[in-house]
C-alpha cells in the first residue's frame, strides 16, 4: 500500500447504486474499518510507551509509526482524494512516506508521540466516518463498490499484520495473547492430490476490492501435476534439518546457500535446539516445537532447499491459485477453495483468532473441491514464482503499490497466515517479498510434475 500523497482519481461514472445496495457497501465498508481499527487499538495498547517507540528489529518500523502511518494514508486517499479536503498534517506526510524513510531510519524522524499519533488516526477516522454516510458508491473509480474504503481497510489490516511480526520480534514477556486453535484429528488422506491439466481462469476482473496486482482474469494452461494436500510440517521439516539439510550445498539454489551460510542459519527463525528437542520462541513463550503444525518463519530458500531434498519442488503461482479456486466438476473458479461464501471460523484460521497456526489437516470444511486443505489461512505459502504483472495490468490507484516491485528480485506468497484479516486475504490475493526473509508468518508446500499413477 502506498505511502505518498495521491492525486484525485477519476473515471467514467457508473450509474447511481440503488438504496439497498449502497446500504449494504456503506454496513460492509464501516464493518471492516472497525474491525480493522480494534485490531490496530489491541496491537499499540498492550505495550507500554517505551515499547511502542522503540525499533525492536531494523527490519520492522517502531509501532508508533504504523499507528501514525495508518491515519495518514486514511487522510490521504479518503479525506483529500475522494472527499477533495485540505490536508490536516501537510507537515507530517514526509515522515510516514515509506518510499522516502527506509525502515531502519524511522526511528531517528521526529515521529508523532503515541498520544499524538492516537490522537491524528481517531480523528482522522471521525472525520471518515462522516464521509462514509454521505458518500455516493458512483462517480469515480476510487468511490464505485466502495473500492476507496475497502482499500483503506486491506492497508490498516495489512500494517496491524506488520505490526504482529513487530510483536513476535519483540523481546520479554507476553503481551498478547489468544486461545489456540481447536485440536485437529489425524489426517488420513492422501498425501497429495492430483490436479488435472487444462486450461483456468486465473485472477480476477469482478471481484470489487481486489487489488491492481489481482486483475485482469486471463486464461492460463497449466500441466497436471502433483499438490501436497496440507502444508509442509514443523515435524517433516525437521527431518530435513536432521538430516543435514542446511550443511548440504546439493539442496540449495546458490544464492540461498551463500545466505545462509554468510548469516549462520541452521534451522527456521526462531527455532533452537535444547538437548535431544526443538524449541522455538513464539510471542514471548518458549515451548516445544509442535510436530503437527506447518512449518513458519522460513525463507524462500529454505522452501525451495526442502522441496529439492524431498524430491519436489515449490508449486508456481499459477498452480497454486488452480489448486485453489478451479472446480474440475463445473470449469468455473470460485473465491475461496470452500466456494464463493466469505471466510467463517469453520473455513480457515484468520484474522488473529489465534497466535498460531492450527495443525496440518484442519478445516475441512475450507478444503478445495480436489480435496487440498489450508490453502487459506495458517501461513503463507512460497511459490516459486517470481512477481510479475499479469497481461493486461493496469495499476491503480498508484504504481507504487504493485508495479515498482514487479521483477526477478521478490517471489510470490499465497493464502494468507493467521495474522491475515479476511479482509486483506481472497483466492486471488497475491503477497510478496525477497526471498531471503524469515520474519514474515511463511511456510510452504510441495508439488511435482506428472499426471496419474
Amino acid at each position: 500500500m502506498t505511502d505518498r500523497a495521491p492525486d484525485a482519481v477519476s473515471g467514467s461514472a457508473p450509474d447511481a447504486l440503488s438504496a439497498p445496495d449502497a446500504d449494504a457497501l456503506r454496513e460492509r465498508a464501516l464493518g471492516s474499518l472497525t474491525t480493522a481499527r480494534d485490531r490496530t487499538t489491541l496491537l499499540t495498547t498492550c505495550v507500554e510507551e517505551p515499547d511502542l517507540t522503540a525499533q525492536h528489529s531494523p527490519l520492522m518500523s517502531p509501532l508508533v509509526w504504523d499507528l501514525a502511518h495508518i491515519g495518514n494514508q486514511e487522510e490521504l486517499w479518503l479525506l483529500r482524494a475522494v472527499a477533495g479536503r485540505e490536508a490536516m498534517r501537510p507537515e507530517i506526510d514526509s515522515l510516514y512516506d515509506a518510499f522516502e524513510h527506509p525502515r531502519a531510519e524511522r526511528p531517528s524522524l521526529p515521529l508523532l508521540a503515541p498520544d499524538e499519533a492516537r490522537g491524528y488516526a481517531a480523528e482522522v477516522r471521525g472525520r471518515v466516518l462522516d464521509l462514509l454516510e454521505s458518500t455516493a458508491f458512483h462517480g469515480s473509480r476510487l468511490t464505485e463498490a466502495g473500492f476507496a474504503f475497502g482499500m483503506i481497510a486491506q492497508h490498516e489490516q495489512q500494517h496491524d499484520e506488520t505490526m504482529l511480526i513487530t510483536h513476535q520480534l519483540r523481546t520479554g514477556p507476553p503481551a498478547l495473547s489468544a486461545p489456540d486453535p481447536d485440536p485437529a484429528p489425524l489426517h488420513t488422506g492422501p498425501a497429495e492430490v492430483l490436479v488435472p491439466g487444462g486450461p483456468f481462469t486465473m485472477g480476477t476482473s469482478g471481484e470489487p476490492w481486489a487489488l491492481d496486482n489481482e486483475k485482469p482474469a486471463h486464461v492460463r494452461e497449466v500441466a497436471p501435476f502433483w499438490i501436497d494436500t496440507t502444508p509442509v510440517t514443523n515435524g517433516a521439516y525437521r527431518a530435513f534439518v536432521e538430516d543435514g539439510g542446511y550443511t548440504d550445498p546439493r539442496w540449495w539454489a546458490p544464492d540461498g546457500w551463500d545466505h545462509i551460510r554468510r548469516h549462520g542459519i541452521t534451522a527456521p527463525l526462531f527455532w533452537r535446539r535444547d538437548g535431544g528437542q526443538w524449541l522455538r520462541r513464539r510471542f514471548g513463550v518458549t515451548e516445544v516445537v509442535p510436530a503437527d503444525e506447518p512449518v513458519m518463519h522460513v525463507c524462500w530458500y529454505e522452501a525451495d532447499a526442502y522441496a529439492r531434498w524431498a524430491g519436489r519442488r515449490l508449486p508456481t503461482e499459477a498452480e497454486w491459485e488452480k489448486a485453489a479456486r478451479h472446480d474440475p466438476a463445473t470449469g468455473r473458479c470460485r473465491r475461496y477453495p470452500w466456494g464463493d461464501a466469505e471466510p467463517s471460523p469453520d473455513h480457515a484460521n484468520l484474522g488473529q483468532r489465534h497466535l498460531r497456526p492450527a495443525p496440518a489437516g484442519s478445516y475441512p470444511a475450507g478444503e478445495s473441491p480436489l480435496g487440498v486443505r489450508q490453502l487459506i489461512g495458517d501461513v503463507w505459502e512460497w511459490t516459486a514464482s517470481d512477481f510479475l504483472p499479469y497481461p493486461g495490468f493496469v495499476a491503480f490507484p498508484y504504481k507504487e503499490y504493485s508495479e515498482v516491485f514487479f521483477g526477478p528480485e521478490y517471489k510470490v506468497l499465497r493464502g494468507g497466515s493467521f495474522a491475515v484479516d479476511p479482509v486483506a486475504c481472497r483466492g486471488t490475493f497475491r503477497n510478496w517479498d525477497y526471498p531471503i526473509r524469515r520474519q514474515i508468518f511463511s511456510g510452504f508446500r510441495t508439488a511435482r510434475s506428472g499426471t496419474a499413477l
